[in-house]
């Protein structure tokens, strides 16, 4: 008896966290289709038509799709630069041998153990030397190296429990290290990659801090700081609000709807070796 219960309590446990968890959203994207009439006198409710009207308001006279595309444009080339390096970084690290190796890679790794947002100030002084303050360039730079320390580890884990046939294979076969990383390594890390790639683009997309920060110019905010504007210019609207909120959490959406095979591969990848 008590090993059938446990399931199903177990069972009930996740499906009440999974309302608890989605019932907000649910009555934002609900609310992005509702009238602010509507919304002020039932708050709670279905709409009465998905008119995208508030999407449309938000989108122009909000300013989302400017916000939208600095986000879209920070976020995808800070994460593919960090990708890239990390790559060829943790595939160097734990396959070739040479002298300093292991400092090398603690160094890289020592990057887990400092919280990045308590070097700002020389990071800060040092944009500013760099005429890098109030650019997307300045963001994308910081985004990626920053990243760079927890997928190198990711990466490297995921490296070290895959066999070294193949590319000594490659090897015999003529291949040079750029052939090997880029016909062999690459397509066996693939997993990993997408472990690294959507854990990287969810915090990167959501910062707020270092755009605040960083940035002057409302034309260069991103998503998270731009939202911030719109509340308050568009705090009585609470329709384009919620419809604002639902355009900001459809990429992080779409990456793990996308990535969720490539994920549970890379995560369950160490422990079924």
């Amino acid at each position: 008896m008590n090993r059938r219960v446990a399931p199903i309590g177990a069972q009930l446990m996740l499906w009440t966290y999974a309302a608890i968890a989605f019932g907000p959203l649910v009555l934002v994207v609900l609310g992005s289709f509702r009238s602010n009439p509507d919304i002020l006198r039932t708050p709670v409710g279905l709409p009465d038509s998905l008119d995208p009207a508030n999407y449309l308001r938000a989108w122009e006279t909000a300013s989302i799709s400017t916000y939208f595309s600095n986000s879209i444009l920070v976020t995808v080339v800070a994460v593919a630069l960090c990708v890239a390096v990390s790559a060829m970084a943790a595939y160097a690290l734990s396959r070739w041998r040479f002298r300093g190796r292991a400092v090398l890679t603690a160094f890289f790794l020592s990057g887990l153990m400092i919280p990045a947002k308590l070097g700002l100030l020389p990071v800060f002084y040092m944009f500013q030397s760099m005429g890098l303050i109030d650019t997307r360039l300045g963001l994308i730079l910081l985004y990626a190296a920053s990243g760079v320390p927890f997928s190198i580890f990711v990466i490297m884990g995921f490296m070290r429990g895959l066999p070294d046939e193949l590319e000594e294979a490659a090897r015999l076969d003529g291949a040079g290290e750029g052939r090997l990383f880029v016909s062999v390594a690459l397509p066996l890390m693939r997993p990993a990659l997408a472990v690294v790639t959507v854990f990287q683009f969810a915090p990167t997309w959501n910062d707020f801090f270092y755009p605040l920060v960083l940035l002057r110019d409302s034309d260069k905010y991103t998503v998270p700081v731009g939202l911030t504007r719109f509340f308050g210019e568009f705090a009585t609207d609470r329709a384009a609000l919620f419809a604002g909120l639902v355009i900001a959490l459809v990429p992080l959406a779409l990456v793990f709807a996308f990535a969720t095979k490539q994920i549970i591969a890379g995560l369950t990848a160490g422990m079924s070796r």
